[in-house]
């Protein structure tokens, strides 16, 4: 493809870096120093006093939901978009909550705050919000009202590193935040992930979940005491609290994961310049140009029909394909994830009908590549390259 989803996302220095850790007679590889390291750092850059580095995001959004279930076994429900990420809704599944889904807001792509307050019952155990494609999903309404109604809210940020609301970043307003490092994202460990979070009881149970259970890797020394009192049978070094994963990640992802979050902030800069760019040259005419642009930091341009129209869809997707655009259908995750066959008899049948904005994007929305090193001509060729289908 002339003009791919992303480009250079792991560089020379990255590689140069494993590369020096290697040449050690005896290095590390699965989680160390580095990888410890690297969740100091990537603390002090969210602002957060807690992070557990995972294997992938999807990963981090399981131990999210199984911490939630720690708390409610009885279940309940978790309100979620229709427009995410498959592993948001099932990790929920896989808790044995029930999601409840709410319709976006079309400038965000976010769930619409009014929705999710209506939705709220007294079983609503969480809200799982994702920050769709870079933009910032969040309203001071909606972070007030769950406040005050304690509702936790759990943040998907793994598309949108570096996005802000009323200026503090995504990932730092709520009870737990999500990331992803895959390769496509706005920085990479190859795979990973990480959890984040204040409460200090969440951070212990985090990294206990990571790594099959073992109190052994709960970092408090009270934690650790309690259970080995409760448990003076068993071998210290073998108590399992939980019947849990091993999503640990390795020194390489955490060597990365150092030499990558230098730039995060210059990169994130210059997404958004290139999302600016674009939104000032395509067609109003035909495409959607207002979007919530405050705090963004553009994980992807989004290009959404004004108007629902098959045959210029057909000949839109068939020009970018002539012209080496490499695109993405439905946006975030495919497009409405209630029309996937995993819901099948968990939602009613024509569920999807209930949710209009995000049917739209499902048929007439697409996201193209947009990465640090995409060059202002290469911006404006990819607009003319848009606007001249007819």
């Amino acid at each position: 493809m002339k003009y791919p989803l992303m480009r250079n996302n792991i560089l020379r220095e990255d590689l140069d870096a494993v590369i020096e850790h290697l040449k050690q007679d005896d290095p590390i590889l699965t989680h160390g120093a580095n990888v410890r390291a690297f969740e100091e750092e990537w603390s002090t850059w969210l602002g957060v006093k807690y992070s557990v580095l995972v294997n992938s995001g999807a990963s981090a959004n399981l131990l999210t939901m199984a911490i939630l279930k720690i708390r409610h076994p009885e279940g309940g429900e978790v309100i979620v978009p229709p427009l995410t990420w498959i592993s948001d809704i099932a990790s929920v599944l896989q808790n044995g909550f029930t999601p409840v889904f709410v319709d976006i807001d079309p400038h965000s792509l976010a769930m619409d705050t009014k929705q999710v307050l209506a939705k709220i019952t007294g079983k609503t155990r969480a809200v799982f919000l994702t920050h769709v494609q870079g933009f910032d999903g969040l309203t001071d309404e909606l972070v007030s009202e769950l406040e005050r109604r304690k509702i936790p809210l759990i943040e998907d940020v793994c598309e949108s590193h570096g996005a802000t609301h009323n200026g503090q970043k995504l990932g730092s307003f709520g009870w737990i935040s999500n990331f992803s490092f895959y390769y496509a994202h706005h920085m990479s460990t190859i795979e990973g992930g990480m959890v984040c979070t204040n409460d200090p009881e969440v951070y212990q149970q985090v990294r206990m979940l990571r790594s099959h259970g073992m109190v052994r890797e709960a970092n408090d020394p009270a934690v650790r005491s309690a259970y080995q009192q409760a448990n003076p049978e068993l071998n210290p070094d073998f108590i399992f609290a939980f019947p849990a994963y091993n999503t640990r990640n390795t020194e390489i992802g955490g060597i990365m994961g150092r030499s990558q979050l230098k730039r995060l902030d210059a990169n994130v800069r210059r997404r958004t310049e290139n999302l600016h760019r674009f939104l000032r040259q395509i067609d109003p005419k035909k495409y959607r140009t207002d979007f919530k642009l405050e705090g963004s930091s553009n994980y992807a341009f989004n290009l959404v029909l004004q108007k629902p129209d098959e045959a210029f869809v057909q000949r839109l997707m068939a020009k970018m394909r002539e012209s080496g655009v490499e695109f993405r259908r439905g946006s975030a995750g495919g497009g409405n994830q209630i029309r996937q066959p995993y819901l099948k008899g968990i939602v009613p049948e024509n569920h999807h009908k209930q949710f209009p904005q995000v049917e739209h994007i499902h048929f007439y929305g697409f996201y193209i590549g947009n990465f640090p090193d995409l060059r202002d001509e290469e911006v404006d060729e990819i607009c003319a390259i848009l606007n001249s289908v007819d």
